[in-house]
């Protein structure tokens, strides 16, 4: 490997492996050799490598995930891919970029907002995480609720197979194909093979955007409110809460703008045409004055957007400021029960 990538490409002092056995969880792992290619040839001669020898072999991106997709279980070739990190292609006309698998997630968005369009998956470590990342874990983010996940922003992808060949699925033209081999890869953790090019989709900017903090007396009541928001068949792009403990710890480090009196606090994004947004938000708030918020207000401005979004992402940052073992997990809860299950947890 090293006479195809070049030794600056390879690693495998105890020093630097160390810094490759983790993610942003609590699994660790060592691999026995860290590879960082910059092409899908290097990509090809990686692979054959290690199915000579019989090496397993585990792809990275920015290592930000939770669930231990980055993590070499049993050892073998670690394969980063940090440096493919390119925009190779952005086509405006059909609405998609090609992009290599270490290109960052908030990078693409910033590359193509001057031709007024983005990327909408957003998971909060957005400025970190990779497009290729994104895709092992199908992520998602606060904005999922009205757009969806990783995989409904994915048109095609290149991968190396196990066996070396280099296989595309999906593209362009797109519904020409009896099976949607690219959503099946799309989550699997790079169980099928290593992903060297992502096709995403790329969607409008809005013409209008606007985001509602409403702060409550009790988790409960906010509770309530988010259950009686989707019951009205109001969908908006964004509706997070977050409870006292949470809304303190992020004060505390990004200064977001958080009332610090309430036990709970909603965020709603709204977006679309300005008439769509000015009616979600009037339909919004009273059905939040109804369940007992102490405190309804629209931000002013797309910097105090910004900052209360900032401060949602950093959630799990700054719960660090109060203990070096927090754990996050994911779960789901009908509707009709997520008072009681938040009561409970509570």
């Amino acid at each position: 490997m090293i006479d195809q990538l070049g030794e600056e490409s390879v690693l495998w002092r105890p020093y630097d492996l160390r810094l490759y056995e983790y993610d942003a969880a609590l699994e660790t792992a060592r691999p026995e050799v860290v590879v960082l290619p910059r092409s899908t040839a290097d990509v090809v001669a990686v692979v054959e490598t290690c199915r000579r020898l019989a090496a397993p072999f585990t792809a990275r991106g920015a290592g930000t995930g939770l669930s231990g997709g980055a993590i070499p279980l049993r050892g073998g070739v670690l394969v980063v891919f940090s440096r493919m990190n390119r925009v190779l292609e952005v086509d405006p006309a059909n609405r998609c970029a090609w992009v290599e698998p270490g290109l960052p997630n908030l990078q693409l968005s910033e590359t193509v907002r001057h031709l007024g369009l983005q990327f909408v998956p957003d998971p909060s470590s957005q400025r970190s995480s990779t497009i290729g990342g994104n895709v092992g874990e199908n992520s998602g983010g606060p904005h999922t609720l009205a757009y969806g996940v990783t995989t409904n922003h994915v048109l095609g992808l290149e991968m190396v197979l196990p066996d070396g060949r280099v296989a595309l699925f999906g593209g362009k033209a797109g519904g020409r194909a009896p099976y949607d081999l690219a959503g099946l890869v799309v989550g699997s953790e790079g169980m099928f093979g290593l992903v060297t090019k992502v096709l995403v989709r790329l969607t409008p900017l809005p013409e209008a955007a606007a985001t509602l903090l409403a702060a409550f007396p009790s988790v409960r009541a906010a509770g309530a409110a988010v259950s009686a928001v989707i019951a009205a068949g109001i969908v908006p792009a964004a509706l997070e809460m977050m409870d006292r403990l949470a809304t303190q710890a992020i004060e505390a480090s990004v200064h977001a703008g958080y009332p610090q009196d309430a036990e709970a606090v909603l965020l709603v994004d709204a977006e679309g045409l300005l008439s769509d947004v000015e009616r979600s938000l009037a339909e919004i708030e009273p059905i939040c004055t109804r369940h007992g918020a102490l405190l309804v207000r629209t931000a002013a401005s797309a910097r105090e957007r910004a900052l209360l979004w900032a401060g949602r992402k950093g959630a799990f940052g700054a719960m660090g400021r109060l203990s070096p073992n927090f754990y996050t997990m994911d779960g789901v809860v009908p509707r009709t029960r997520l008072v009681e299950v938040l009561e409970e947890v509570d």
